[in-house]
């Protein structure tokens, strides 16, 4: 299949209405493909389809849903790093980083192939006697799925496995930066077996018209996005017209907590993994560490150090820091660190600069800021660890709280009891507590306040994409 046909409705790879968008490397500022550009008409078309297929998919067993969702796994493994190769090619992430997204990726298909057969509801007297209550539940039916950039293959398993093994038919609109992956894990699904109709993909540059007529159509019953707080905001707007269920995975201001017990060597590690696993583009990275003063001046050495070390640059010359996704994300983050400097914070520590002419932000280690500053109050999606000190555990805890996000967090502490305490009064959905890694297709992931509704992964993952109904049955 070439890209120029790589809108995928029904089964048929076709051309889109629109012509043809660039794909471009943010490493070299090459264009590594043209894709298909997908309008109105095909995302109406893909809903066509994915209606057509939903009744037949829903009725399908699970142990047969299940079986084809472990075949894709194994696809996905065959192909490992073809598809780590692909990742890098089009977001710019390290190899390595890419790797690790591949397996963590599979692992979704795996994971909801074993909670598709699990039965799960309820059976039970009512109180009143004379009565039996049967809770059961259904999919939802057509899901809607919007995906970024940061995790191109991760970002859209982790939707496509939930709504399939719940019974439901999808239409996925993958980041128009990065659709080339999305668009190889669902060859790799048609390949596994996967009835035609039942994955549905549409790349395009338009993505508000394309998921407007999403939410506008009455066969699409559910929407999963995640992405940024402001448009998470419209789309719930949108999908309020229509009462849709919906799933949102939004920003992040993830604080890293140091404690005075903490153990320093393990807490770099830790931030390592947090702030600059794929160059701190990711909505759990760790954005603003706070550490407490008797063990900051170490911490900030021993950071540093593993700062200055870290290869930027290209993933084809084995880097360990890619670039930021475009020149607009870079502009930004550059303006952010420069306004920190000109209220007192200064460099500590850098790495040295890339040398190629994609778009790239030197990782830094950032000291003498305050908890005004901009890059600790907004989201930096860049290789940038500002470091505030503490000594009051109120006034620390009143910082790390006075956000609207609230989707990850990371704490360290010497005394578990002690941090498990203090790490309840944070306000996030997940916290890493002793790791600088919060994320498992097991566990719920998801935020609370302005970071989102709903969650995936886990068995609650696999709900998102039900709908309860219950029997009251004359007994």
């Amino acid at each position: 299949m070439g890209y120029e046909e790589s809108v995928l409705i029904g089964g048929r790879w076709q051309a889109g209405s629109r012509g043809l968008f660039d794909v471009v490397n943010p490493a070299t500022l090459e264009v590594v493909a043209q894709v298909s550009d997908a309008g109105v008409d095909d995302a109406i078309a893909a809903v066509d389809a994915a209606h057509a297929a939903f009744r037949g998919w829903a009725a399908t067993a699970p142990r047969a849903r299940a079986d084809l969702l472990m075949k894709t796994r194994e696809l996905m493994l065959r192909d490992a790093e073809e598809l780590a190769q692909l990742i890098a090619l089009e977001n710019g992430k390290s190899l390595t980083d890419a790797r690790g997204e591949v397996v963590y990726a599979a692992e979704f298909f795996r994971w909801f192939a074993e909670e598709a057969v699990r039965p799960h509801g309820d059976f039970g007297s009512s109180p009143a006697g004379g009565t039996r209550t049967i809770v059961t539940h259904h999919p939802v039916g057509v899901a809607a799925l919007v995906t970024p950039w940061n995790f191109p293959a991760a970002m859209a398993t982790r939707k496509i496995a939930p709504a399939l093994a719940a019974g439901c038919t999808v239409v996925l609109k993958p980041a128009a930066e990065t659709p080339l992956t999305a668009l190889a894990v669902a060859r790799l699904m048609a390949e596994a077996g996967v009835p035609d109709g039942v994955v549905n993909v549409v790349p395009g540059e338009d993505a508000p018209a394309i998921v407007a007529a999403w939410t506008d159509d009455p066969r699409v019953r559910k929407i999963s996005f995640t992405g940024s707080t402001d448009v998470g905001r419209q789309l719930l707007r949108q999908a309020a017209n229509r009462v849709m269920n919906t799933s949102m995975e939004l920003g992040g201001n993830a604080p890293f907590i140091v404690t005075a017990d903490a153990d320093v060597d393990a807490a770099v590690d830790g931030a390592m993994i947090a702030k600059f696993r794929n160059g701190g583009q990711a909505c759990t990275a760790a954005n603003r560490f706070y550490v407490h003063a008797d063990v900051a001046a170490e911490f900030t050495a021993k950071l540093g150090a593993r700062v200055e070390a870290l290869k930027v640059g290209p993933a084809s010359e084995g880097s360990d820091i890619g670039p930021l996704i475009s020149a607009k994300a870079l502009a930004n983050v550059q303006r952010v660190v420069e306004g920190a400097l000109v209220t007192g914070a200064r460099i500590a520590f850098q790495s040295q600069p890339a040398t190629a002419p994609g778009h790239f932000f030197t990782p830094i280690v950032l000291t003498g800021v305050t908890s005004e500053s901009e890059v600790v109050r907004e989201e930096s999606f860049a290789p940038v660890a500002p470091i505030v000190t503490w000594t009051d555990t109120e006034d620390m805890l009143d910082q790390v709280n006075s956000t609207e996000y609230g989707l990850a967090a990371y704490l360290f502490a010497g005394d578990l009891g002690a941090g498990l305490k203090l790490a309840e009064r944070v306000e996030a959905g997940m916290i890493g507590v002793n790791r600088g890694l919060v994320s498992d297709p097991s566990a719920p992931f998801g935020g609370v306040k302005q970071s989102g509704i709903g969650r995936e992964g886990a068995r609650v993952g696999l709900e998102e994409y039900t709908e309860t109904q219950y029997f009251s049955v004359a007994w």
